[in-house]
């Protein structure tokens, strides 16, 4: 039995809720390649999107097939056979894309249906809802080459999906649609997810991959993922890479998530199935685990308005507790709220910092500088730092100071100089507490 510890757990859980608050009652929609139930993933993965579902977020659920029927043509000494990232389906091709999509079907809804104690899924009520939502049309012929059976999404069914969601089920979708005249045609995963994701306006479209996400260059496979992607960013990239032909190729889930941005999904993201938990890390922290595309860059650096009062005092109140910051009332802090400036992600401040200046000294105090210990280390600081230098030269001061007791070398190697406590100006000196024995820094501007 695993033992659970108050002092990481607590901690941990309380920093979750608020993506909990934020996303109950949003709608994501989900695309799986078949890659991740061919490498026994399917299991922990429904876990997951079962804690979703628990925690009242909307779920629709596309699931991929190209192993499986790559697996089946070869049983029948088919070869499978693709063209611009597509598979050609001919009759053949189409049958074994059937067969693939009934069995994966019936494991996904039994993956769904366990309830084994000691598992998350134990207490889970999940209902599957599967249907004809999606009516198609034929790829037809591309410079040449005859697609056949295969299609692209004309429609979805937003509608009827939506009443599913609304009343507690989960819609699973298959990469297959008919025509007016109930022809079938194979889709692909990422068609269908990207569609319903937009027919929906879905709060996010996120797809399960063979890739870690779109690395900072892509030219170097050892190069860092980036975590967010900027659409624009988004779009410029896709211009410079080549036409994708495999879901390795960069540009192969980048293209559907800036369609879906493009089509007012606020958020697509790209996640390594390979990599346990991914989706429950990418939805519950703040950096995640693989690439989003955004519409616009999420985190925001901004003046604080009485809006921003509640999350500031969450955020410091810790500090305060250990003694790291002097602590403010919440009455202080509304009253001087234009004075703090704050960084925001997600609807949740991870970062602040006050100016409060003395024209007559031509000198300002930077005070209640904060960054959250879960974006520690990656920037914030600098960034609050800056805003607030900007600040100080916009109101004419020629320089900026701060107290402090445990941060000293952080600001000296920002440029602050220790000097007295005699330099402080007359105002502020009045109120300097001689037994916390802050040390005084300055920066000139």
């Amino acid at each position: 039995m695993s033992l659970v510890f108050p002092h990481t757990f607590v901690p941990w859980f309380r920093a979750v809720a608020p993506y909990i608050h934020a996303y109950r009652g949003k709608t994501f929609v989900v695309a799986m390649a078949g890659e991740l139930i061919a490498a026994g993933k399917l299991n922990a993965f429904v876990q997951d999107l079962a804690i979703l579902h628990a925690m009242g977020i909307k779920l629709v659920l596309v699931h991929g097939f190209r192993p499986q029927v790559n697996e089946q043509l070869a049983a029948k000494g088919h070869t499978s056979r693709f063209s611009h990232g597509l598979r050609i389906t001919d009759a053949v091709a189409l049958d074994c894309a059937q067969e693939a999509a009934g069995q994966l079907r019936f494991e996904i809804e039994a993956a769904f249906s366990q309830g084994l104690p000691n598992t998350p899924m134990a207490n889970a009520t999940v209902r599957v809802v599967s249907g004809n939502f999606l009516t198609a049309r034929p790829v037809g012929i591309v410079e040449g080459v005859d697609f056949m059976q295969s299609g692209l999404v004309r429609r979805v069914d937003g509608a009827a999906i939506r009443r599913a969601i609304d009343i507690g089920a989960m819609v699973l979708l298959s990469p297959f649609g008919f025509s007016p005249t109930g022809e079938a045609f194979n889709l692909t995963m990422e068609d269908v997810a990207t569609s319903t994701a937009i027919a929906l306006q879905a709060d996010k479209l996120v797809f399960m991959t063979e890739i870690a996400g779109i690395r900072e260059n892509p030219a170097d496979a050892d190069s860092d993922i980036d975590t967010e992607l900027a659409l624009a960013d988004a779009r410029r990239l896709l211009t410079t890479l080549p036409a994708p032909a495999q879901p390795t190729d960069t540009a192969f889930y980048l293209q559907h998530c800036v369609k879906a941005c493009e089509g007012g999904v606020e958020r697509s993201h790209i996640l390594p199935f390979a990599k346990d938990g991914a989706l429950l890390m990418e939805v519950f922290t703040h950096d995640g685990i693989g690439t989003m595309v955004v519409d616009e860059k999420l985190e925001s650096l901004h003046e604080a308005t009485s809006d921003d009062v509640g999350g500031i005092l969450q955020l410091i109140e810790p500090f305060e507790r250990d003694g790291t910051l002097v602590r403010r009332e919440r009455t202080e802090i509304e009253r001087d709220v234009a004075n703090y400036t704050v960084i925001e992600h997600d609807g949740i401040i991870f970062g602040c910092a006050a100016l409060y200046p003395y024209p007559e000294a031509r000198t300002g105090e930077m005070a209640a500088l904060t960054v959250s210990p879960q974006v520690q280390s990656q920037g914030d600081g600098e960034r609050l730092l800056k805003r607030i230098e900007q600040r100080a030269r916009a109101a004419g001061l020629a320089s900026i100071f701060v107290l402090t007791t445990r941060t000293m070398h952080w600001f000296i190697k920002r440029g602050f100089a220790p000097v007295d406590p005699d330099w402080l100006p007359e105002a502020r000196k009045r109120k300097y507490n001689w037994d916390r024995r802050s040390q005084v820094l300055v920066k000139k501007l």
